[in-house]
């Protein structure tokens, strides 16, 4: 992909505001969004591994993570100390070292103001692979991990870090 010409997308918070603590929408994107790349034997298995790694060590909290043949949708919190860059960067320079495959420079990114739109969020994340026609019924996609391994609205309640 070519991305000459590409803004950096802005993830420092405005003076006064910090990242940590707060919930965050994010989409990581692959360089190469043709052919499937995410969905490739093994692939979905060392991004999720990676999340839950990342999520058991407390350098993220995260709610909901899918994963789409070309792109990733999560709801990730970060410690109250902490920040989003250099996590989501981490994460993306493992998983492409272990996965062989590149990512697109940078990420997407919307911090959640207070309860406005968590349950909007993940239910947008977990109906994506039904609106992409990828399955009927958002439970049957593989490729997913809402954390604790409950139903989604429950993984929704009573999060770290609040």
């Amino acid at each position: 992909m070519d991305t000459i010409g590409r803004k950096s997308l802005p993830h420092d918070p405005p003076l006064g505001l910090g990242t940590g603590g707060h919930l965050f929408f994010i989409t990581v994107c692959a360089a190469d969004r043709s052919g499937q790349p995410l969905v490739q034997p093994g692939v979905p298995e060392i991004l999720l591994e990676a999340a839950r790694h990342r999520h058991r060590l407390g350098i993220w909290y995260v709610k909901v993570f899918l994963i789409m043949p070309d792109h990733i949708h999560a709801l990730i919190r970060i410690p109250p100390d902490g920040s989003l860059k250099r996590p989501v960067a981490d994460w993306k320079r493992w998983t492409s070292t272990k996965g062989g495959f590149p990512w697109q420079r940078d990420f997407f990114d919307h911090r959640l103001r207070g309860e406005e739109s968590e349950r909007e969020k993940a239910d947008y994340i977990l109906a994506n692979p039904v609106r992409a026609g990828l399955v009927s019924c958002g439970e049957n996609w593989p490729h997913r991990w809402i954390s604790g391994g409950v139903s989604s609205s429950a993984a929704l309640s009573n999060p770290p870090y609040r």
